[in-house]
């Protein structure tokens, strides 16, 4: 097992990126360097959040992403104009979406995965669960449910007054905002949910100064000292849950290593 782990982190972090993007987001990729940097996880997919206004077409009841034209995209606070502009633009169905952080995580072991499951949910991420595959993968989904979803025109016709979008607009940078100090207490708890010997041997980069963090500098203090005297109390509970999993841990899971994504449909959720 500890073999075949080694395999699909190998295999997952040569791959190249084929996301949208094509990289990983800038207001997470100290969260993902910090994880692929430990022996115990590494990430298969994520987002730091975004604000989208996607186009569909209108004789579709649902909306398919990969069947739609992306009028907007955002992966950090917006003003109504964009938005505004992009709804010109648009002959079908337009949706506005605040998609919140998204992280997937590989884990070597079921006692690592809980100790991640219970650092998301600590850190905000309530919807948060862990699933075992039936090749052996543990994989842990990072995210919440803040997220946004309102329809803005039919058949390329707007279907609300400007007010209204300017009132979205600030909605949706309100999640943006908590979304990015959720992501914030999420590397916080991490870094304490880890032993401090091998933080110590990792390069951990410093994690970047958001737009949202430098609009509210105060805000960030205060909640960095309520999070430091938080953490004091969470290592220890922390070390002594992973000491305690460790020593009843037994290895029940094998993979074939064919391949490096989780299959859904093979998956037990047990955490949800």
């Amino acid at each position: 097992m500890e073999k075949t782990f080694s395999q699909w982190k190998k295999q997952c972090l040569n791959k190249l990126d084929l996301s949208k993007k094509g990289s990983v987001d800038e207001d997470i990729e100290h969260v993902v360097s910090l994880l692929n940097s430990c022996e115990e996880y590494f990430t298969t997919s994520s987002c730091s959040g975004r604000i989208i206004l996607i186009d569909g077409a209108p004789e579709r009841s649902d909306v398919q992403k990969q069947n739609c034209v992306w009028l907007f995209v955002s992966h950090q606070k917006c003003k109504s104009d964009d938005l505004i502009s992009g709804l010109e633009r648009s002959s079908g169905d337009a949706v506005l979406k605040f998609e919140p952080f998204v992280l997937h995580v590989q884990c070597r072991r079921l006692d690592d995965a809980q100790l991640m499951h219970s650092v998301a949910i600590n850190s905000g991420f309530r919807n948060s669960g862990l699933t075992v595959s039936k090749t052996g993968k543990i994989m842990v989904a990072v995210r919440s449910t803040h997220g946004l979803e309102v329809p803005l025109t039919h058949e390329g016709r707007l279907l609300v007054e400007h007010e209204y979008i300017h009132f979205l607009t600030q909605i949706a940078n309100q999640k943006m905002e908590e979304n990015l100090r959720r992501i914030h207490r999420f590397y916080q708890n991490l870094q304490s949910a880890l032993p401090t010997e091998k933080l110590q041997k990792l390069q951990i980069p410093d994690p970047p100064i958001s737009q949202e963090l430098q609009d509210h500098p105060q805000r960030l203090g205060a909640e960095k000292g309520e999070t430091e005297e938080k953490e004091k109390n969470k290592t220890s509970v922390y070390k002594r849950r992973r000491k305690r999993e460790q020593h009843h841990q037994t290895d029940c899971c094998h993979g074939d290593g064919s391949s490096s994504v989780l299959e859904l449909d093979d998956c037990l959720d047990l955490f949800t």
